[in-house]
């Protein structure tokens, strides 16, 4: 009665909650007959609903709903215990009793709506052939010190999250929660990223509530067969899972996609110990100083890239004890990332040879644009816009273009920042903020050209991938060589 249903943002229990409230407002404009039945009914559903409600976590969108229900539940109530009582049913003239009526019905409207703005996320199904296990690691990097850290002893510790093609579960099969391994540290990570973007964490209550289609340390697929391995970076602040609908749609398709927190980076960073990291990233207010900063963010990032790559090496060759061990090819590795860490893919890239790939989604690249690219690149744009920094398109071209081998560019109409992420299936559909493809479509916009990119790249599939990626945006496509 909890599982929200699709298209309504709402759960079963939630519903019959609003369904109940309406019918206590509407019963005093029924014929006299038909008002005691829709009003006991209705109140006792409603009754019987706030207290389902509250032991299962009422979500805030649901106390307009009441609060509506409440006001109106008086003035339908009084009636029937006056005529029990033996004297006369005393009603409010209808000129009296409209306009509270109407503010009953708008507060009770604004549940919906508020549902319909800020809801509980529904994960698109992967389209692949695989189910999708994941399973969270965590590994300190005992040549690094934690330069985080006035201590030091402080070694640099990340933590990973890894999806991969799994073999069914059993129906019934709890899939895994959104943002963490549990919903309570879902909810820590949850209120952290709302603290980073400064919204208040209750707007964001209903995202730690998500399932994903992952199911924790689920059987990997396939008897000995080893997967192509696709690193992910999020954007600053952001958060190992932010992409989990991306994550899931590759891993469906054959890739173990392992994914970085970057402590005291990242929102939130909740260790095996318990402990909790916040970040620490702060911005100067002055450019060149905020640039500065990222570009030494953007250094240790690439570094935990290339640090976690040596450990998926490690594990595949049975060196690191894993449900995974024998299943990764190491040979087959892209490294990928969004807006800073965009930028720490491309650094990665750069001064490691073991990465064969390259995406970034939507990252402006910090920090020094040498040495060249020596792999394939494909960067994923928001549409230009005036409001777009000038200095981002030039940037991007400059930094794909050193590169010894073919790099693509694809700005996508309709793109904003947050559309590359999962932000547009729980934020509200405001063209600024996710864009304007809208729920179902900006999970597509990342996973098609992505996946098409990374078949033709690290599996060598034939196929048009221009034409593919033609198809979802204005294209620039670097030889190299042509100077184009």
């Amino acid at each position: 009665m909890t599982e929200i249903i699709p298209g309504l943002y709402m759960s079963p229990l939630e519903f019959t909650a609003l369904l109940a409230a309406v019918a206590v407002v509407a019963a005093r404009w029924l014929p006299s007959a038909a008002r005691p039945r829709l009003t006991t009914t209705a109140g006792a559903v409603l009754v019987v609903s706030a207290i389902a409600l509250s032991v299962a976590g009422i979500r805030w969108q649901m106390l307009p709903v009441l609060t509506g229900a409440v006001l109106a539940l008086p003035f339908a109530v009084s009636p029937l215990l006056r005529r029990r009582s033996g004297r006369p049913a005393w009603r409010a003239r209808w000129w009296l009793a409209l306009p509270g009526s109407t503010a009953c019905i708008g507060l009770i409207a604004t549940g919906p709506v508020a549902a319909w703005a800020f809801p509980v996320p529904a994960f698109p199904e992967p389209s692949g052939d695989f189910a999708v296990g994941t399973r969270v690691v965590q590994w300190t990097d005992p040549r690094r010190p934690e330069s985080f850290t006035a201590d030091p002893h402080d070694r640099r510790t990340v933590v990973v999250q890894l999806w991969y093609p799994a073999q069914p579960s059993p129906a019934g099969t709890q899939r895994a929660p959104y943002l963490g391994r549990t919903e309570h540290e879902g909810r820590i990570v949850s209120d952290a990223l709302a603290r980073y973007a400064g919204l208040p964490g209750f707007l964001v209550d209903g995202v730690p509530r998500a399932r994903t289609h992952s199911v924790f340390n689920a059987p990997v697929a396939g008897e000995g067969e080893r997967f192509p391995v696709v690193l992910f970076s999020p954007g600053a602040g952001g958060v190992r899972t932010q992409n989990t609908a991306w994550a899931e749609e590759l891993a469906s398709h054959g890739y173990v996609v392992a994914a970085l927190d970057h402590p005291y980076d990242s929102a939130a960073v909740v260790l095996t110990d318990g402990r909790t990291i916040n970040t620490e990233l702060t911005s100067t207010g002055d450019q060149d100083k905020d640039d500065e900063l990222a570009a030494g963010w953007t250094a240790v990032r690439a570094a935990d890239l290339s640090f976690v790559l040596t450990r998926l090496e490690q594990l595949g060759r049975g060196e690191i004890t894993d449900p995974l061990t024998g299943h990764l090819d190491a040979g087959r590795v892209a490294v990928t990332g969004h807006s800073m860490g965009g930028a720490a893919a491309l650094q990665a890239a750069r001064q490691d040879l073991r990465f064969g790939a390259v995406i970034d989604l939507d990252g402006y690249p910090h920090g020094p644009l040498s040495p060249s690219l020596h792999r394939p690149t494909l960067a994923l744009t928001q549409a230009i816009t005036p409001d777009t920094d000038p200095r981002y398109l030039p940037r991007l071209t400059k930094a794909i273009k050193v590169n010894t081998a073919t790099s693509y560019r694809l700005t996508v109409p309709g793109a904003a920042h947050l559309t590359f992420m999962d932000g547009p299936l729980y934020l509200p559909p405001v063209p600024s903020m996710v864009g304007s493809l809208g729920r179902t479509e900006s999970p597509r916009t990342v996973a098609v050209p992505t996946l098409a990119f990374l078949d033709a790249t690290l599996r060598n599939k034939p196929g048009d991938l221009a034409g593919v990626l033609s198809a979802r945006g204005d294209l620039s496509v670097h030889h190299p060589g042509n100077g184009r």
